[in-house]
């Protein structure tokens, strides 16, 4: 489920990782599926998610202790060491970046001066991939609508908008295009209808909005559109966010990335005279065109840096077949969670 870390698909997280040779073509007894039971499933998620291995946060005892205990499962079911050195650990460098949770977010109307000052945590959350200790910006709000450009589908949020140096506002998920000839239906042709597509992955959003060249990107959280509710949001982005260690050192990145609250989105959008319901419907349209919220943020980061080294674990079933004996189909996972969180009363 979303809210997990599950980042496999950035790799930004340690991955338990399993490698089978798609060669592999001896026929899987009945008794052999026999082996897989709810209760040695249930046995694992014991031990995974026991209070010893706390949360199994990267550069932890809990992350010692989880890929010991993925490599001695991975013996005990007969996969060999996939690493090419002979072990079953690939060591994966990361930078984990933790912003000050005393941060705030002040946004004005650029017409009468009024401003609205949202708390981190409760209010917005914010975080910098850019390997610095502090981030300040400020900037011009726009409202993107979804944020997304699909040529396949002749859909451009942007409308050729320059957003350089500014910060935008998008919303989360497709957009949720009615069925022409059903409009109780959401249209198959259009974003795959109910399923899903990248486009409407908080990750396109970030992508796009820096490709693009814009400040910082704050998505909109709605509980029925994001499929998780704002403490999920909160508890994942106010800790320590972990990246793969990169050459430009996350300078490609928005300055800030992050989210808003659906409740403090409708009162800036108010504060800058917008009606934020109004616009989200406008935004369900290809005709749609960026609007400025006539308001600008202010945002400063402080942050603590570490450099870690994590591990991927990695066994492998040898395939049989030597003419497609290089051929690898690959099952990933991760073993990672948040950690051990806040303390509560």
């Amino acid at each position: 489920m979303e809210w997990m870390k599950y980042l496999f698909g950035l790799l930004t997280v340690a991955l338990l990782v399993f490698v089978i040779l798609s060669s592999m073509t001896k026929t899987i007894e009945l008794s052999d599926w026999k082996q897989i039971s709810a209760e040695r499933i249930l046995e694992n998620i014991k031990v995974l998610s026991s209070d010893e291995y706390e949360g199994r946060s990267p550069a932890s005892k809990g992350e010692a202790l989880t890929t010991a205990y993925i490599e001695d499962q991975f013996k005990k079911v007969g996969l060999k060491p996939g690493n090419p050195d002979g072990t079953y650990f690939q060591i994966v460098p990361m930078v984990g970046i933790k912003a000050d949770s005393s941060a705030e977010c002040v946004f004005t109307n650029n017409d009468n001066g009024k401003r609205k000052t949202l708390k981190f945590a409760d209010d917005f959350v914010a975080w910098t991939k850019r390997v610095q200790p502090e981030i300040n910006i400020e900037a011009d709000l726009i409202f993107v609508g979804f944020g997304v450009v699909a040529p396949e589908y002749q859909w451009d949020d942007f409308k050729e908008v320059d957003i350089k140096d500014k910060i935008i506002v998008v919303l989360i998920n497709d957009p949720p295009v009615p069925d022409p000839n059903d409009p109780s239906k959401l249209d198959e042709k259009t974003f795959k209808g109910k399923a899903m597509t990248y486009y409407g992955r908080w990750t396109y959003k970030f992508e796009e909005a820096a490709k693009r060249g814009a400040l910082g990107c704050l998505i909109v959280h709605e509980t029925a559109t994001a499929g998780y509710p704002w403490n999920v949001v909160r508890s994942s982005y106010t800790g320590e966010q972990f990246s793969l260690v990169s050459a430009d050192l996350g300078m490609l990145r928005c300055a800030a990335e992050g989210w808003i609250t659906y409740e403090n989105a409708k009162d800036l959008f108010a504060l800058g005279g917008k009606d934020f319901d109004e616009l989200k419907k406008s935004a369900v349209s290809r005709d749609f065109i960026p609007v400025d919220l006539h308001m600008r943020a202010s945002l400063s980061l402080k942050n603590t840096i570490r450099t870690i080294d994590s591990k991927n674990v990695v066994g492998k079933v040898m395939g049989s077949d030597p003419k497609v004996c290089d051929e690898y189909v690959i099952y990933t996972a991760h073993w990672d969670h948040l950690g051990i969180g806040p303390e509560e009363n």
